[in-house]
């Protein structure tokens, strides 16, 4: 267990992140990154490590098996070739997931079923018999399948649960931003928390950037209150797991208010302050109720301002809102477009030095907001392609409407 292929899938725009990151926690490492991820050869213990500190990568995933393929029958093949007896009993339950892109076959859930077959067949063939059972909703054991156009991958996922699920959320509201894309944006702005500069989320929501922000300053391993799939694998071993969850909990540190938030929402902002609790950084934050376009800078220095605006959702100038269909809390139909105007009046006024990141799929909004762009990443969101604009403060009234 030395030399396994590994495939850590990411948000896209976050590859070249996700290399660094891995580079950090597993040194002398080679990440490579890839369409949608970074591929790496790596030990046992690596990635146990990645499954643990990563910020970025949404799973970690084992290569059993690659390579062409034109028609099912490759696919049965290839899978019945698996040594699956070595990762997991015929007792346990699996799930096959599969995705593909532009493949010719013209049944995506037959080939899923197709591999499905060659896995219980071989282990028919092992184990006198007896076959493991799907479980599609809670296995113990999840097998990845990727299609392109010619080739096949096919991977044991040493994850679980996809890593955004750090295990501190339980309070959330409409469309929560995943604890992966807010380490992206952190990651992408480029702020270190031994640098001592302040972030702020003006319109923190249940607090994803703000707590990511505090865990990081505070050495927290964002895996550290979950469990994962490989310890549901054969090669686990539970003492060399405990040791490394031990050894990280003591690098921990108390840290001093080094992220901060708040929301026109003041159930948001409770929200945000118990999963803040529940991550362990309540010290470390500070998170308030407000209106983006009221509240001051937080600290009396210049920081990074940082955030991923809800569009329609819990903002409108003014603090105006109004419920919604099952109490979601709107913005007003006409007031949401003023909204982001107001708020580039108000930085220049208020936050001149801070530095602004602002999250979107608006492609125009330092247009809408009359301020010039400085920088802007490409990420995306799920299937929402957005830019991370960076946008540098300085002290003035924001550029007239042409």
């Amino acid at each position: 267990m030395n030399d396994l292929r590994l495939f850590l899938p990411c948000a896209g725009g976050v590859e070249a992140f996700l290399a660094e990151e891995v580079a950090r926690i597993v040194p002398g490492a080679r990440p490579e990154p890839a369409r949608g991820g970074v591929r790496l050869v790596a030990a046992w213990r690596d990635m146990l490590a990645l499954n643990l500190r990563s910020r970025l990568a949404q799973r970690v995933l084992v290569e059993l098996a690659s390579g062409p393929y034109a028609e099912e029958a490759h696919l049965y093949a290839a899978a019945r070739a698996v040594a699956w007896e070595i990762w997991f009993t015929p007792r346990q339950t699996f799930k096959i997931d599969l995705t593909a892109q532009h493949s010719p076959l013209k049944s995506l859930n037959f080939a899923a079923l197709t591999v499905k077959d060659a896995l219980c067949d071989r282990f028919r063939e092992r184990a006198g018999g007896v076959r493991p059972s799907v479980d599609t909703r809670w296995p113990q054991v999840r097998v990845h399948v990727h299609l392109s156009a010619r080739d096949f991958t096919l991977y044991i996922d040493t994850s679980g649960e996809p890593l955004f699920k750090r295990g501190w959320r339980e309070d959330t509201g409409d469309a929560p931003l995943k604890e992966t894309l807010a380490a992206a944006m952190i990651a992408a702005s480029g702020w270190d928390p031994a640098s001592g500069v302040p972030l702020y989320d003006p319109c923190c929501g249940s607090g994803t950037i703000v707590i990511e922000a505090a865990q990081m300053a505070c050495g927290i391993a964002p895996g550290a209150l979950r469990r994962f799939g490989f310890e549901n694998l054969l090669p686990y071993r539970p003492e060399p797991w405990r040791a490394m969850k031990t050894e990280a909990a003591r690098g921990q540190v108390e840290n001093a208010q080094a992220a901060f938030g708040s929301d026109l929402s003041h159930r948001m902002a409770d929200f945000a302050a118990r999963n803040a609790a529940r991550a362990g950084v309540e010290r470390a934050v500070q998170i308030r109720g407000g209106d983006a376009l009221q509240r001051l800078p937080p600290v009396d220095r210049p920081g990074v301002l940082l955030l991923n605006p809800p569009y329609g959702e819990r903002i409108a100038p003014g603090g105006v809102a109004r419920a919604g269909r099952a109490g979601r809390e709107m913005a007003v139909a006409d007031g949401g477009g003023d909204f982001f105007q107001q708020l580039a009046a108000h930085w220049k006024r208020h936050y001149a030095g801070w530095t602004a990141w602002v999250l979107t799929p608006d492609l125009k909004l330092p247009g809408r907001m009359r301020l010039a762009e400085s920088r802007r990443v490409p990420l995306w969101n799920g299937p929402i392609e957005c830019r991370l604009f960076r946008f540098d403060l300085v002290e003035g009234r924001a550029k007239p409407a042409p």
